[in-house]
Order: C-alpha cells, then sequence, then structure tokens
C-alpha cells in the first residue's frame, strides 16, 4: 500500500501572467480545457510514478509542451471543392439507397 503522498500539482496564472501573449492565453486556455479553473488557473496533476520527484519533471514537462502547443498558431483552413468523382460516388449512393427503400414500400392498391 502507498503510504506516502507523490502526487504534484503543478499551478500556473494563465490570466495573470504577463510573459504570455494574449492570443497565446486564449489558446492556452482553450487547449486545457478543464484543467483551466474559473480564475484562469491551469492545474497539472501528475501522479505516474511512484517518486514525487519524478512527478515534479512530469508535471513541468506536460506543462511545457501545453504552454508550446499553445505558442503555435493554427494553420488557416483553405477551402476545397468536392471531386467530380466523389460527387458521382455519392450520388449513386443516393440512388442505390433510394432502389432499396422504394423496395421496402408497399405497393399501390390494384397492382397486386
Amino acid at each position: 500500500m502507498n503510504k506516502v503522498e507523490t502526487t504534484v500539482q503543478l499551478r500556473f496564472d494563465i490570466k495573470g501572467s504577463p510573459s504570455l501573449p494574449e492570443e497565446v492565453k486564449k489558446r492556452l486556455t482553450s487547449l486545457a480545457g478543464h484543467r483551466v479553473t474559473s480564475d484562469g488557473i491551469l492545474m497539472v496533476t501528475a501522479r505516474r510514478f511512484r517518486h514525487q520527484a519524478r512527478n515534479r519533471e512530469d508535471a513541468m514537462e506536460r506543462f511545457i509542451h501545453l504552454v508550446q502547443r499553445a505558442t503555435l498558431p493554427p494553420k488557416e483552413r483553405r477551402k476545397t471543392r468536392p471531386t467530380k468523382a466523389s460527387k458521382e460516388r455519392r450520388l449513386q449512393e443516393k440512388r442505390r439507397s433510394a432502389r432499396i427503400k422504394s423496395l421496402r414500400r408497399d405497393l399501390p392498391e390494384g397492382t397486386e
């Protein structure tokens, strides 16, 4: 049984940080998700290892990785159009589906 508490909590005040630009703060907040409190404090909890020192390193590594991901601006999406072949495949699938469904319908009266 583990009798020693080895869990580490790293806290970082995103809103109050003077070293991060505003857009990085926004990206970091969205990337961190539920790990950010309503006060804008990021909490990274590490309990993977049995030694507190290793958990400290793990928490710092995860925090650094999060900040590095937040500093990269997202790629701009380029609009693309569906190819002619993909449009044709979609239409063929729609025709096939319609044909299958039409076979399930009851026949009109008098055509039996």
